[in-house]
Order: C-alpha cells, then sequence, then structure tokens
C-alpha cells in the first residue's frame, strides 16, 4: 500500500554519510516522511564492500531498507515504526536547470534532488554530517542541519569528577563537612569524583568519589604499586581509582594529549593482569583511522603492519617496563606477588606458584613485550577484527576512541564477555573522521549515556604531563 503524503509534508532527505555514521537514523525522523536519494543507494553500494566499521553500516543500512522492501515499493514509500514513512528519491526531469552546483558530483546530485522535491511543495530538510553539503544547500535555498540523535554540546558533556573548595582545615576530616552538606542536595551521580581543595591553596587538596548508599563517598588514595610509578596530578589518581577498582566494569578516559590517559590505562592493565592476575589478559586495540595513508600502505603481513600501528602502545609498556625492571635491580626482595607472576608469564601456567618452583634463575619484573604475548598476557588486535567476539576475562583498552561513531562505540561495548573490563580512550579535540566532531564522536555519547551507572566511571584529564613544548603546541597549534 503507498504511503505517499500529500505535497507540503515534512520530509528529511538523508545524505549518505548520515547512514554510515548511523544505520538506524531513517527511523529517527518520527512521524516524517524520510527520503533516500537513488544516489545515497549507490554510494552504499561501494562503501559495503569495507572491512571498516563504515562498511559494516553501509550493509546494515541496505539490510534495513531490504526489510522494508517486503512492506510494498520503496519508491511510492513505505511505513515505517515511529508513525513515519520511507521513500526512495528519484531525480524529477530537468531537476539541475539554472543550477550553481556541478551535475557531475554525486554530492550535487544529492542536492539538487532534495531542492527539486522542495520545488513540489514539500517541506524539505536536507540532513547531513558534511559541513560542506550543508553550506551547499544554503547556497541553493535548501535549509539543512547536522544529524544531531545524541548530540552532546561541548559545554555541557559530563567530566565525571567536580571541583569544590573548603577551608583547609576541613581537609583533615575523614568527610569535609561542605561534601556532607552537599551530599544532602544530591548534586553528584554516582562514581562522580570530587577534587575537594583548600580556599587558599590548590595544591592542598584531597579526593573523594560518590558512591550513594550508606557510604556517601570514597576517600580515593593513591594505590600501591609494586613498581615505581604513580599518579602525577589528581585526574590520575582519580583514573586510577576508577581503573584498579573491580566493580567498575566500563571506564573512558578524555582528554587532550599528553595527559597520560593511555599510560595510565595501559598501568592499571599490566598490573591488574600480572601482579593481582585479575583479569587473564590485556587486550589493546586502536581504530585504523590514520592521518596519513592507510594501514595497507605500510609494509609486511598484518602482524607487522599491527605494530607499526601500534607503537604509541608499545612505546608507552617500555616505559612501564623501564621503571619495572629498574625498580627489580634497586629492591632485589621484590615483592613475591610480583615474581610469581612474572615467573608465569615466562613459563606459562602449568607450573604451581611458590619459591620451590622457581629455583635461582634470574628473573626480571616484566619481561619484553614480545613475552608478554607469546605468553598470551598481551595481545594486540585491530578494532576492524572485532566484530562478533565475546572477549570474556580480560582488561579491554581501546585507544583514539573518538574516531569512532556511537554505533561502533556500542558494537564494541557489546564485546565485553563475562569478568572482563573495557576502557575506552581518546581526545574529542583531535578527530581525524570527517563526519565527527567533539559533540557526536561515539567516546562522548557513550560516556554521557552511561552517567550515573553504578559500574561505569569516566575521568576528564586536563593537565599534560608532557614537555613544556607539548603542552605549548597543544596551546598554540
Amino acid at each position: 500500500m503507498s504511503v505517499l503524503k500529500e505535497p507540503a509534508q515534512k520530509m528529511y532527505v538523508l545524505d549518505t554519510n548520515v547512514l554510515l555514521h548511523d544505520p538506524r537514523s531513517m527511523f529517527s525522523f518520527t512521524g516524517a516522511l524520510v527520503g533516500i536519494p537513488i544516489m545515497v543507494l549507490e554510494e552504499l553500494e561501494n562503501f559495503k564492500r569495507e572491512s571498516s566499521g563504515r562498511g559494516k553500516n553501509a550493509r546494515e543500512t541496505v539490510r534495513y531498507l531490504d526489510q522494508l522492501r517486503e512492506k510494498g515499493s520503496l519508491s511510492q514509500g513505505v511505513s515505517i515504526e515511529g508513525g513515519g514513512a520511507l521513500r526512495i528519491l528519484f531525480s524529477p526531469e530537468h531537476y539541475a536547470e539554472d543550477s550553481p552546483l556541478n551535475t557531475g558530483i554525486v554530492d550535487n546530485e544529492i542536492l539538487l534532488t532534495a531542492a527539486a522535491y522542495q520545488k513540489q511543495g514539500f517541506d524539505v530538510k536536507f540532513i547531513s554530517k558534511d559541513l560542506n553539503a550543508r553550506v551547499k544547500a544554503d547556497v541553493i535555498g535548501l535549509p539543512a542541519e547536522d544529524y544531531l540523535k545524541g548530540y552532546v554540546p561541548q559545554d555541557e558533556f559530563y567530566k565525571g569528577w567536580v571541583r569544590v573548595q573548603v577551608p583547609s582545615v576541613q581537609l583533615k576530616q575523614d568527610i569535609p563537612d561542605t561534601l556532607k552538606e552537599m551530599a544532602k542536595e544530591n548534586p553528584f551521580v554516582i562514581n562522580e569524583y570530587i577534587l575537594v581543595e583548600s580556599q587558599h591553596n590548590p595544591f592542598n587538596y584531597r579526593v573523594f568519589r560518590y558512591v550513594g548508599g550508606n557510604k556517601v563517598f570514597i576517600d580515593v588514595r593513591a594505590p600501591k604499586f609494586s613498581w615505581p610509578v604513580e599518579a602525577r596530578n589528581p585526574q590520575q589518581l582519580m583514573a586510577l581509582d576508577a581503573l584498579l577498582d573491580p566493580s567498575i566494569d566500563f571506564v573512558s578516559l578524555i582528554g587532550p594529549a599528553g595527559t597520560g590517559k593511555t599510560f595510565i590505562a595501559l598501568l592499571a592493565g599490566l598490573h591488574e593482569v600480572l601482579v593481582t592476575e585479575t583479569y587473564q589478559k590485556l587486550l589493546v586495540s586502536r581504530p585504523i583511522v590514520p592521518l596519513g595513508a592507510d594501514i595497507g600502505y605500510l609494509p609486511g603481513d598484518v602482524q607487522e603492519k599491527l605494530h607499526t600501528w601500534m607503537q604509541p602502545i608499545f612505546d608507552n609498556v617500555e616505559v612501564i617496563m623501564h621503571a619495572a625492571n629498574a625498580s627489580r635491580r634497586n629492591q632485589p626482595e621484590m615483592n613475591e606477588a610480583v615474581e610469581d607472576a612474572q615467573y608465569e608469564n615466562n613459563h606459562g601456567h602449568n607450573h604451581k606458584k611458590g619459591k620451590k618452583h622457581r629455583g635461582k634463575e634470574k628473573r626480571t619484573v616484566i619481561g619484553s613485550i614480545n613475552d608478554l604475548i607469546h605468553h598470551d598476557k598481551l595481545s594486540l588486535e585491530a578494532i576492524t577484527y572485532m566484530r562478533g567476539r565475546s572477549i570474556p576475562y580480560q582488561y579491554i583498552l581501546f585507544d583514539e576512541v573518538q574516531n569512532l561513531s556511537p554505533h561502533e562505540v556500542k558494537t564494541l561495548l557489546s564485546r565485553v564477555g563475562q569478568g572482563s573490563k573495557i576502557i575506552l580512550c581518546g581526545d574529542p579535540s583531535q578527530i581525524d573522521s570527517p563526519y565527527l566532531d567533539f559533540s557526536s564522536n561515539g567516546l562522548v555519547i557513550a560516556s554521557d549515556k552511561f552517567k550515573g551507572q553504578s559500574l561505569f566511571a569516566t575521568v576528564y584529564l586536563e593537565t599534560s604531563e608532557r614537555s613544556a613544548l607539548s603542552s605549548l603546541v597543544s596551546e598554540l597549534l
């Protein structure tokens, strides 16, 4: 049955990038007519061959359209959930006459098709993630806007902590009186951190975490590592608290370059795998969204390509290894738990722990990265190959997540199996994807959606711990 409405009905015309961003976007316009130009389908045909998240979204979009096709003719319009309808749009005859746009470009043909339906009397709004496409739409008199489902304004995104100033005498109390009074008004969310500073000296501070219930606040203290590595600022202390708390299954670390997001996450991960043995393995992955040539242009096989692509991870692990091994040389009486963890790392789990099994051989705290990989304590993988997996009993770190869409992040979070912990790291101000920004990327959206959940915590790290030059570069460039 045709559900084509009379002219003057609201029609939302979707650009290709909207469907690649969110395959279910076609169902997001309640009670309206959704139009998809035929050129968009042709572009989806090209993208669906990719093994990337973009390719997956293209295939998912086509599957939705195929299911709708069973309800009737897509060219005439079919009913969709939410009380609206969806229709595939064909370019009317002479649709490009007197147009200032070059009709040899697919993006322009999509715009001109939308404009043609506007001329027929439909109240058309063009929806695109492409800023330039929206500008060109304005040039030809076509109303256009970004696809804003899940959009989080930059000045409203959840940082995971707040700053409270109190008289210095209150810092000596178990729980400062000011915090107790504030808790009565319930201004905090579960697992939100409070940086309590002296009114006259910001370097005199304590950190608390709001947990609600009878306990209300947890006094956050520096963790006792077996390695000479520690938090350098309050936000890193908050991050370590969340990363090492077994009751928190999902942690997001957000912040500019140089704030230590990846380093802190790797430090906690190695400690949880090698020392406390809370997890069987540390799995690390990054999206393949390069600044220059794709990973396919790198030399070598898949593992060699990944090694090059994961070099920032190797750099951070080597720093931790250096500190741990230096500590072992300087402290021969190293904690037995660390020796046991290292022994199992070098010899596998077939040996029972205990000094009588370790003998007198000389050991280091952490072997080489290759040793960790060989003994299945560390795994480096491309996000591309995560789809369809369920990952149990692992500490899972996804880095550079700002380059993923909310739909892609949802896919990653759904991979987490029983007994696993997942950490998302990224800098929303450094996005390489052309259709994502600070307010629409998967890292920020996921953090906002999980706010207040007892199994989630997030920390925005604001202090750079790199060189003065690096900090100045981030500020000026």
